[in-house]
């Protein structure tokens, strides 16, 4: 299989880019590029659950978002930005404790839009949500 990345990409340079954002507030880390896909988790604790004790479904989001927006700027040439043009979730089953992780692949690469999945599972391997993002490729100016 042929990697789709177009930008060098690695753990560290996601990581190096998420400085100092929301990424990194949540506790987002980083864990695996393949050669058609990216890997990242979010901690269920105080930053991440809603009143219930339950992840929220927002930050759900966040982690998908992250990784589709993460998975398109990598995958589109150099000089190219990237924006989320849509995305959608289904709460599947709720998380309680541990660690949720998601991982994102391309349905569709295009020259001005990608479409990602993300699946996100608990540690027991089940689906927690599945999300899908829409984005828009920027050509530079």
């Amino acid at each position: 299989m042929t990697a789709i990345w177009k930008k060098p990409v690695s753990v560290e340079s996601a990581t190096h880019y998420a400085q100092n954002t929301a990424i990194t507030h949540l506790g987002i880390e980083f864990l695996d590029v393949g050669p058609d896909y990216l890997k990242a988790r979010v901690p269920v604790d105080t930053r991440t659950v809603q009143p219930m004790g339950l992840l929220h479904g927002g930050v759900s989001v966040v982690l998908a978002e992250t990784l589709g927006s993460m998975g398109a700027y990598y995958a589109s040439p150099e000089g190219h930005e990237v924006v989320g043009l849509d995305i959608n979730a289904n709460h599947l089953r709720s998380a309680r404790s541990g660690w949720v992780t998601g991982v994102a692949r391309p349905i569709h690469i295009g020259r001005s839009t990608h479409v990602w999945q993300i699946e996100l599972r608990n540690e027991a391997e089940e689906m927690v949500c599945i999300s899908r993002i829409t984005m828009a490729v920027l050509t530079p100016r």
